[in-house]
């Protein structure tokens, strides 16, 4: 087993689901940056260090993503003043949105309204940045940053120029998705909903298009907890609710409240219990994987 397809060989002998697994984060920002990243992308790259630190702190303090991107292909090592594109989604499905726009430079981000964004307040957002738009037009990222996991370069980078051919201008490279073990991962904006070990991209976009979910290959959307992602995911298999903003969760009494827009809803109880080892990333030492067991408790009601 070589060191490029370490964890992903390692996850799948292990037979690990992917759903559960995407990232908790209720909006994304992400900010074109050029030329080679480091592991810690928004401060190991061509971006002043000071500047990718304090996007960092709001971020966080938002429970927003901050992720840099850049077009699929080889990577233009331009300076990092030069106009970029910023994408910020929010993910809910009863109000997600993306803006999209380009800025003259990345100290704009911080005049970006980031309570906003959380809250998902398109009106405040885009006034405090003025630059971005609406669009209706769904954008791909797809992990590619080697210098965190080889497998997300070895795989990630073919699958983004592959769905670049397909939908030219609405694919990118992103520093990280989490779950390096998945690659080749990707995330959908503005849902927040991720893919894992995707060998066919243009189908996560035709999906999307259609306002379907594409459910091989699924790990989650961004917007809930681990927990609610699992019940979100079960309803979907068991009542074939693909809609992709159709179904919202809320936690209840020892179970997930999985509510449909139709005012049908459902109670989800979801356990979790340790399976087999294995990496989290290439180079690093096995731990307990974990698998979750969803079952539906009452309902529909409504």
């Amino acid at each position: 087993m070589t060191t490029a397809t370490a964890c992903t060989a390692a996850t799948s002998a292990t037979g690990e689901a992917l759903i559960g697994s995407a990232p908790d984060a209720i909006a994304w920002v992400c900010l074109e940056q050029n030329g080679p990243w480091g592991r810690r992308a928004w401060t190991e790259s061509h971006l002043d260090a000071d500047l990718g630190r304090q996007i960092e702190t709001l971020a966080e303090t938002h429970r927003v993503r901050p992720s840099l991107i850049r077009r699929p292909g080889r990577s233009e090592d331009v300076a990092v003043t030069g106009t970029r594109t910023v994408l910020v989604a929010h993910t809910h499905p009863e109000r997600s949105w993306l803006l999209a726009g380009t800025v003259s430079s990345a100290e704009s981000l911080l005049t970006l309204d980031w309570r906003a964004v959380a809250a998902g307040d398109l009106e405040a957002a885009q006034a405090s940045l003025p630059a971005l738009a609406p669009t209706a037009s769904a954008q791909l990222l797809v992990c590619t940053n080697g210098t965190r996991d080889a497998c997300c370069a070895r795989l990630g980078r073919p699958v983004a120029a592959q769905a670049a051919i397909t939908f030219p201008g609405r694919v990118w490279e992103v520093t990280h998705t989490s779950g390096h073990r998945f690659a080749a991962t990707t995330v959908l904006l503005p849902s927040g909903t991720l893919h894992g070990r995707v060998l066919d991209p243009t189908a996560l976009l035709t999906a999307v298009d259609r306002g379907q979910v594409e459910l091989n290959g699924y790990r989650g959307r961004s917007t809930w907890s681990s927990g609610a992602q699992v019940a979100e995911d079960h309803i979907r298999r068991t009542e074939q609710v693909l809609g992709i903003d159709d179904l919202t969760v809320e936690p209840a009494v020892d179970a997930w409240t999985v509510r449909h827009r139709d005012g049908r809803s459902w109670w989800v109880a979801v356990s979790t219990r340790t399976g087999p080892d294995r990496p989290e990333s290439c180079g690093k030492d096995a731990s307990p994987s974990r698998i979750h067991t969803a079952r539906t408790i009452s309902g529909p009601t409504g």
